[in-house]
């Protein structure tokens, strides 16, 4: 089995109480630029990866998908998908997302928010992906961007009085695995480059359509911490399709 933070009691206490668990997409600050990228949801069969609480999963039915299979290793995860975004159409599975099989051309738009940094292996993983889309199909994602992960433990420099002096970006190009501090919890997370991320989509298959690393929206930026995060990129969104010779 895969490592399993989210199961834990204590850290995932800590995760339910994130503006994002608490408010959904309304309390995620990349969800306006996401949204952007997301496609026509109309009749589509739909696969969210490490769908958590199952917010995008509601927004895919919401705007008509035909079928959403969410899928996410966290049993407490799915609990509170169940609870908060069930509906008509909408089937959660646990399972890892490396360990998923499906027939070519299963779906017709992938989906996935912050969880392939937790993926050991993303080249295996984008080639099912190309697999289980239908042609013309649409993958979009978001990760934690590779200077958030490159130095590991995600955590700011500060100086004798507390203040914020910068952001460690260290090891940059050497890819792998992180001892990452999140919501005061040692997370296992994998760094991979900005070119491994895209490079791995083109040599899939993929052609990239937009490519985005969003700052916070204005009116999040008196938020605690949030005006801080103007000073280095947390996020990066990928938007992809699939398109057969």
């Amino acid at each position: 089995m895969k490592e399993n933070k989210y199961d834990q009691e204590v850290f995932f206490q800590k995760y339910s109480g994130m503006l994002r668990s608490q408010m959904g997409l309304a309390g995620a600050g990349e969800w306006r630029e996401l949204q952007k990228l997301l496609p026509d949801f109309a009749g589509k069969r739909v696969l969210d990866l490490g769908c958590g609480y199952g917010w995008h999963c509601r927004y895919a039915l919401e705007q008509g998908a035909a079928s959403v299979l969410g899928t996410d290793l966290s049993e407490k995860m799915l609990e509170q998908a169940r609870a908060r975004n069930s509906g008509d159409g909408i089937i959660y599975r646990r399972a890892a997302m490396e360990d998923l099989d499906f027939p070519a051309g299963s779906f017709d738009v992938a989906l996935s928010s912050l969880a392939f940094h937790y993926v050991r292996d993303f080249t295996p993983l984008a080639e099912n992906i190309f697999c289980w889309l239908t042609d013309g199909g649409a993958f979009v994602f978001s990760v934690e961007h590779p200077v958030f992960t490159a130095q590991g433990s995600q955590e700011w420099f500060y100086g004798e009085n507390g203040e914020i002096m910068h952001f460690p970006v260290d090891n940059y190009y050497i890819e792998g695995v992180r001892d990452a501090v999140f919501l005061g919890e040692r997370v296992k997370k994998y760094h991979r480059t900005l070119t491994t991320y895209l490079d791995t989509l083109l040599r899939s298959g993929f052609r990239l359509e937009r490519v985005v690393e969003p700052p916070p929206p204005e009116d999040m930026l008196d938020l605690p911490g949030m005006r801080d995060e103007l000073r280095r990129p947390m996020m990066l969104l990928v938007s992809a399709r699939k398109i057969s010779d």
